[in-house]
């Protein structure tokens, strides 16, 4: 249904099988409130069990992407994040928003973004991957050699889901066993003390192939970390421009447009950090497909850029169709 010289039709993709949904829906319904010239949106709704609605309406997935030029993905978590939305677009031929395929997964497993990061000179924190069935020993050794408290993460999702510190193998034991419950495979880390920051990535804007945003800090209120439920209850600080020398301020942004590169993501991103007055900005994870709700660090970053949401959505729109031109 690919037109050229009219209003182009645009699936706006939402929701999704993943512990992600409610927030998903939020971004999509963001997007869907704005008046983006030269394009119309259609509401694309997955719902928890996978199945396609358009308008409100159950369809085949088939029949959905039959009615839109292009899809807008605002699928947070697994099958939005992971590759599995990308990989049905690509078998339909229809053009969408944010990274391929292959970048998605890569950027969805924590492990593998530090292990390319850390190819490139990036520094990461000292981490252990364990699957369930690993010998516990191998923790503990890592634990007692580290001596300060570990970071335990699923080694796969998306917005902080089943992230806690541990400062005792009991509290550890609890940890590990919880990322279990979003991820087959979980990151043992360690604590790098610092303040926390992010920093968006915007390719083929104002005329720079990457455009780096005003890196944000993130001053949590309820512990000394930002956690899911800091980020769902909105207990926390974010200071934009970030309060960084102008030294960390040009690193972190030359970081996250290094890390978006060697994961090969495309038209937007944002990446987490910390930085550490001793020993400098280490990086703590990627995020191929940043939310966009209002209060979101992504939004914030673009405001501090003097970016209107519509003026970015028309960006990547324009370059997501400029690609299937090429």
């Amino acid at each position: 249904m690919f037109r050229f010289g009219t209003k182009k039709y645009i699936g706006v993709v939402r929701g999704g099988p993943s512990p992600d949904y409610d927030l998903s829906l939020k971004t999509g319904q963001r997007i869907l409130s704005l008046d983006v010239p030269g394009y119309e949106w259609k509401d694309i709704l997955i719902d928890k069990y996978g199945v396609w609605h358009l308008e409100g309406l159950a369809q085949k997935p088939a029949l959905v992407l039959d009615k839109v030029d292009g899809v807008f993905n605002a699928l947070h978590g697994s099958y939005g994040e992971d590759g599995g939305i990308q990989e049905v677009l690509d078998i339909f031929g229809v053009p969408y928003t944010g990274s391929g395929r292959v970048a998605s997964a890569l950027a969805m497993r924590k492990d593998l973004t530090l292990k390319r990061s850390a190819e490139q000179g990036i520094k990461i924190p000292m981490s252990l991957l364990i699957r369930e069935g690993d010998a516990y020993d191998d923790v503990v050794i890592f634990f007692e050699k580290l001596s300060t408290p570990l970071v335990v993460k699923p080694a796969s999702s998306g917005s902080s889901i089943g992230v806690s510190i541990a400062s005792s193998e009991e509290e550890l034991k609890s940890a590990i066993k919880e990322a279990f419950n979003y991820s087959p495979a979980v990151m043992v880390e360690e604590y790098i003390e610092g303040k926390e920051a992010t920093c968006g990535v915007i390719q083929n804007f104002r005329n720079r192939k990457y455009y780096p945003l005003f890196p944000v800090e993130i001053i949590p209120h309820l512990s000394n970390f930002f956690d899911n439920k800091e980020k769902r209850e909105g207990k926390i600080f974010e200071r934009c421009p970030g309060n960084f020398s102008a030294d960390e301020k040009l690193l972190l942004q030359e970081t996250a447009i290094l890390v978006h590169k060697t994961l090969g993501l495309s038209q937007y991103s944002r990446m987490d950090f910390v930085v550490n007055p001793k020993e400098g900005i280490f990086l703590l994870e990627a995020n191929s497909l940043p939310e966009l709700t209002e209060k979101s660090l992504f939004s914030i970053e673009l405001k501090s850029s003097g970016i209107f949401m519509e003026q970015f959505i028309k960006s990547i729109l324009d370059d997501m169709f400029a690609k299937r031109l090429c």
